[in-house]
């Protein structure tokens, strides 16, 4: 598998791409937003590690920008900020994951093969009907009806765990695990800023707050 790192510290660059090598991965290094930008929409990679300060082009508008040009590989950004708001606006530009500086490199691994994995595995998922509500997970779309539901990559990822259980009660910690994987630290309750983006997007109606339990998708 091929990974691009994005990042403009050089000797953290560097040893990320020489300890991610040594995981099997092939990894390609860049330390500037437009040249990143540039050799994602060029290359085809699995992944990409990706600091949000950057010279050149920061890495929310080069998110923003892969997004928008259709492309769709998994991005897990970095970033010296702390802070669920800072975490939500890394994630609403199409992120799937979002990793504090200073962080350790086994997490940083765990959260690269957790992503890698939810990507290998999405292509064989059924479309999800609930009623008029459909979620395609093989080319992450979502339908209300007749009409198509824009969401960032985040948005879906809960959106798909509430889909898959539709009727059933779904926790927080069930969704932090598949979402954001076991080595999320952060608040847990970033998953109500998605919660709320969902509801906006679909109706109110659709996902039920059940208290104290979690979640619930039902039929509208």
């Amino acid at each position: 598998m091929r990974l691009l790192i994005v990042e403009d510290e050089k000797r953290l660059a560097v040893s990320l791409a020489k300890g991610l090598r040594a995981e099997g991965f092939a990894v390609d290094v860049v330390h500037d937003g437009l040249e990143g930008l540039h050799l994602a929409g060029e290359g085809t990679y699995d992944l990409i590690v990706l600091d949000i300060m950057l010279p050149g082009m920061n890495g929310y508008r080069v998110c923003a920008g892969l997004r928008a040009a259709g492309n769709d590989v998994p991005i897990l950004m970095l970033t010296a900020k702390d802070g669920e708001y800072d975490e939500a606006e890394g994630l609403d530009t199409g992120a799937d994951d979002y990793l504090t500086k200073p962080f350790s490199y086994v997490v940083l691994v765990a959260r690269v093969k957790a992503l890698l994995r939810r990507r290998g595995s999405a292509g064989a998922s059924p479309v999800l009907r609930i009623g008029t509500l459909t979620v395609d997970t093989a080319t992450r779309r979502v339908h209300r009806a007749d009409t198509e539901v824009a969401l960032t990559a985040k948005e879906f990822a809960v959106l798909e765990q509430l889909a898959v259980r539709a009727g059933q009660i779904v926790g927080k910690p069930e969704i932090l695990e598949h979402v954001w994987d076991f080595a999320y630290d952060g608040d847990p309750n970033i998953i109500e800023v998605y919660i709320s983006a969902l509801r906006r997007k679909l109706g109110a109606t659709t996902i039920q707050t059940v208290r104290g339990a979690g979640y619930r998708l039902v039929a509208v």
